[in-house]
């Protein structure tokens, strides 16, 4: 579990530093600035010390970068502040593919209820579409009290809730689906459960 929260920490590093540096100075521009620095600083540590950089680090760089300066030119946070939809979306059409999430639960939740796992990962997928629109909507207002609000609080707390409610399920219908199960044969060996 710590290196989920590791991982997280340091994917969303510069959005992290934007929102620190603006709540203490009040400063958009300075706040941008750090921001980028702080993903330029991360990329450039992360090569010094031979690490593998995927796609997915090489393309926050380039939107921080491309966000971040746009709202340098601009003077106008929403460009950063919409930088968290980006990601959602991204996250959201992987989500699409048709039992992604068979793979990343237990054997016996993937082999007796899959018909309920593939929808999950359905309403996963339109779950981070409708946080990334929610992303949106609350960057175009430009009020980034509001914005850290969203992506720290709703964002998040959305996520555990979904992840609660799934959790629940799943056990809820493979114990229903297990008690359905007809009795194994006399002679045979008990199912690797």
């Amino acid at each position: 579990m710590k290196d989920v929260f590791v991982r997280l920490g340091t994917d969303f590093l510069s959005t992290i530093l934007f929102a620190a540096i603006y709540f203490v100075t009040g400063n958009v521009a300075l706040a941008t600035a750090i921001g980028i620095a702080g993903a330029i600083g991360q990329v450039i540590r992360a090569r010094m010390k031979g690490g593998d950089l995927g796609f997915m680090t090489w393309a926050s760089l380039g939107l921080v970068i491309v966000l971040g300066t746009a709202t340098l030119l601009t003077d106008d946070p929403r460009f950063v502040l919409a930088k968290p939809s980006i990601a959602h979306f991204a996250i959201g059409a992987i989500m699409l593919k048709r039992g992604w999430m068979l793979r990343y639960v237990p054997p016996i939740v993937a082999r007796t209820i899959p018909e309920y796992v593939t929808i999950a990962g359905f309403s996963w997928a339109a779950l981070m579409f409708a946080l990334g629109l929610g992303t949106i909507a609350v960057a175009l207002t430009g009020d980034i009290k509001l914005w850290a609000i969203y992506v720290s609080f709703v964002a998040v707390g959305a996520k555990i809730a979904a992840f609660a409610i799934q959790y629940v399920s799943f056990r809820v219908l493979l114990a229903s689906r297990l008690r359905m199960a007809p009795p194994a044969p006399e002679g045979s060996l008990p199912a690797n459960r």
